[in-house]
């Protein structure tokens, strides 16, 4: 019986879900860290910081967590909002950076650009994947 909730959880939440729900709570902690405590060093978000400020970026980033985060509960095939929200908010902050190195304004621009595709190239693969069949419900007793 202890271990009915979490199996019960994991059975609803899927491989799929349990990716976007990491990612999206993970991008709702990089929106609160930008609207809270912002970066010292912003040489690389000019471009960004020209068109918004960092608390409206940082705001984007929480509604794509969010997303995120609700996707992953939604039914098979519902999730297809969260794939495009996580990537999307990237995008920007990855030409950014680009950019900044490209006209010598951060010099590390090009890490940044390369560290901010690397994170999101999973999410961007789990997309593709369908959800795996659930197995068939085992007899008594249960195993964790």
């Amino acid at each position: 019986m202890r271990c009915a909730l979490p199996r019960r959880l994991k059975r609803q939440l899927g491989r799929r879900g349990a990716i976007l729900s990491c990612y999206g709570m993970v991008w709702i902690a990089i929106g609160y860290g930008q609207i809270i405590q912002p970066q010292a060093d912003q040489r690389g978000l000019t471009l960004l910081l020209d068109i918004w400020p960092l608390t409206v970026w940082g705001s984007l980033w929480i509604a794509a967590g969010a997303i995120a985060v609700i996707c992953a509960w939604a039914p098979p095939g519902r999730d297809a909002p969260a794939f495009l929200a996580l990537p999307l908010i990237v995008v920007p902050w990855m030409a950014s950076y680009f950019a900044a190195w490209i006209f010598g304004d951060f010099p590390r621009g090009w890490a940044a650009s390369a560290v901010w595709a690397a994170i999101t190239v999973p999410v961007l693969v789990v997309a593709g994947w369908p959800e795996p069949p659930r197995r068939k419900r085992a007899e008594p007793p249960y195993e964790c």
